[in-house]
């Protein structure tokens, strides 16, 4: 599984993309069948098939970001939003273009405020708009609130691009909790015993594969946006 870009400094001149993208994605639980960097391996799969099918500059992910609400769970990593905020911006500051942040997890709110204060230069993608579109044509049948963490999603574009990281018992841990209110206070230990909030039984590789075609189209929006 390469999740990393592997062109070249003249292969990259030569297309003169004037759009990169940045996956971001993070190192954090996803029950006991999915792996910790599931966050980031999604972003990276999303930004490879963008790069496949829009004239853009792939960049190398973030793999660490803002995961404390997963920190009760051994193995999750985080970052502070303020270093996420200082690590982007950087990076956004040295590329003499137009940034997407192709984003994997939820829970880096920060993203949204530098691409707020960007001024039109950067982008945060997947929207919920891009997301519900996804959601309907693949056809799932748990909705994006309720398959918030380790569900039918995630589980989906994984059993589709990297079967190979999925272990058993995705097929017996659905776990609904569609009152988390107090979750940013007390982590979602406090709204689910595994870890898992949705219901990845329904997860089959056709849904994520239609997932990832939904959202490669969506993204022209965003490439006729900042391209040139």
């Amino acid at each position: 599984m390469n999740l990393l870009p592997l062109n070249t400094t003249d292969v990259v001149k030569e297309q003169g993309a004037s759009v990169a993208v940045l996956p971001v994605g993070s190192f954090e639980q996803h029950g006991p069948y999915l792996p910790l960097a599931t966050d980031t391996i999604i972003a990276c799969t999303i930004a490879k098939e963008i790069a496949d099918s829009y004239r853009v500059l792939h960049l190398p992910p973030i793999t660490i970001s803002c995961s404390h609400e997963h920190a009760a769970w051994p193995g999750t990593v985080s970052i502070s939003a303020r270093t996420l905020y200082a690590v982007v911006s950087d990076i956004a500051e040295s590329f003499d273009g137009r940034l997407v942040l192709v984003n994997g997890h939820g829970g880096n709110y920060v993203l949204g405020n530098i691409v707020q204060e960007a001024g039109g230069r950067l982008a945060l993608f997947p929207g919920v708009e891009d997301w519900q579109a996804a959601h309907s044509a693949a056809r799932l049948e748990t909705s994006l609130d309720s398959d918030m963490h380790a569900g039918e999603l995630e589980t989906s574009i994984l059993l589709h691009a990297h079967p190979e990281v999925v272990r058993s018992g995705y097929e017996t841990s659905d776990f609904l909790a569609d009152d988390r209110r107090h979750m940013l206070t007390k982590g979602l230990q406090a709204y689910s015993p595994t870890g898992v909030v949705g219901r990845p039984s329904l997860a089959t590789p056709d849904k994520g594969r239609d997932l990832l075609a939904s959202l490669v189209k969506s993204f022209g929006d965003y490439f006729s946006l900042l391209d040139g």
